[in-house]
């Protein structure tokens, strides 16, 4: 088994078909089919279930596309770790950011460490905290900003701020006056909501399942901007973190009777390699959170 075989093998597992993976390979499609029935006869199993449209994963396949997954991906830390030792570096940070976070917290930080390293390249990739938990344990994200709870044990992680999670109405909803809010007047309200994956939908979700609340979703999308108009036009409310209606006119925060503190961290895998880049980036970031 060598890497050339693990790396046709892993583009065909996630393609789905010898044509696109041949193509996005840049190989010929019968040298594909020959390295992987290669690889089949060294390991004496059959990898995939072949048909005409369409090939998937047999059992044997998909515990191997675990494990070349992380091997191509040591291999690509340790390229760079040489690399640096010659006095280079990746240049590159490759960020995952939630919606929230992206919009009202980080934009100072990327262009202060942007004015302070500008020959690095920051790539921000914007989802929900399960997406980028999921794409760090990959290798396709090098830092990602989650919520501090229930990470993965293959994660490390570095504590960045707490922030409340507020109700979010327009100026003239009837609860506008308030001071709190109780979960229960809360679900009764028409909601709009991010979508399943985002730490906002998580705590909604968690709130649902232990008070036992059937929530009046009206809206659902990850646009914020969408999700803002939607409350200042009073179709709907929304929780939201308070950071974010320090900064937006028209909408109302109100505390929840239970006050709601969500835990933000900076995520990385713990056998990773992080490069001079990433390493300087979660510095930064570090210094201007205290």
């Amino acid at each position: 088994m060598n890497t050339r075989l693990l790396t046709y093998f892993v583009t065909l597992a996630e393609t789905e078909n010898f044509t696109r993976a041949a193509k996005r390979l840049h190989i010929a499609q019968p040298a594909l089919s020959v390295a992987i029935k290669k690889l089949e006869q060294q390991l004496e199993f059959p990898l995939f279930h072949r048909n005409e449209r369409k090939i998937s994963l047999t059992h044997e396949g998909e515990v191997l596309l675990k494990h070349a997954r992380l091997i191509l991906q040591q291999i690509n830390d340790a390229n760079i770790a040489m690399a640096e030792l010659k006095g280079l570096e990746k240049g590159e940070v490759k960020l995952g950011v939630p919606s929230m976070l992206g919009s009202y917290f980080f934009p100072e930080i990327l262009m202060g460490f942007k004015s302070q390293y500008p020959n690095l390249k920051l790539t921000i990739i914007e989802a929900g905290t399960q997406s980028i938990r999921q794409m760090l344990l990959d290798g396709e994200l090098d830092l990602g900003v989650i919520h501090n709870e229930d990470v993965p044990e293959r994660l490390e992680t570095e504590h960045l701020i707490t922030s409340q999670m507020v109700a979010v109405v327009s100026e003239g909803h009837h609860l506008a006056s308030q001071q709190d809010i109780g979960f229960e007047d809360f679900f009764k309200e028409e909601l709009v909501m991010f979508k399943p994956g985002y730490f906002h939908r998580e705590f909604i979700d968690e709130v649902c399942q232990s008070h036992h609340f059937i929530p009046k979703i009206s809206f659902e999308t990850n646009l914020l901007p969408m999700i803002l108009n939607i409350v200042r036009h009073n179709f709907a409310i929304s929780a939201l973190l308070e950071l974010v209606t320090e900064h937006e006119k028209g909408v109302i925060p109100i505390p929840f009777k239970q006050p709601v503190y969500l835990n933000i961290a900076m995520a990385w895998r713990k056998n990773g390699y992080l490069s001079l880049a990433d390493r300087a980036f979660i510095d930064f970031v570090k210094k201007q959170c205290k």
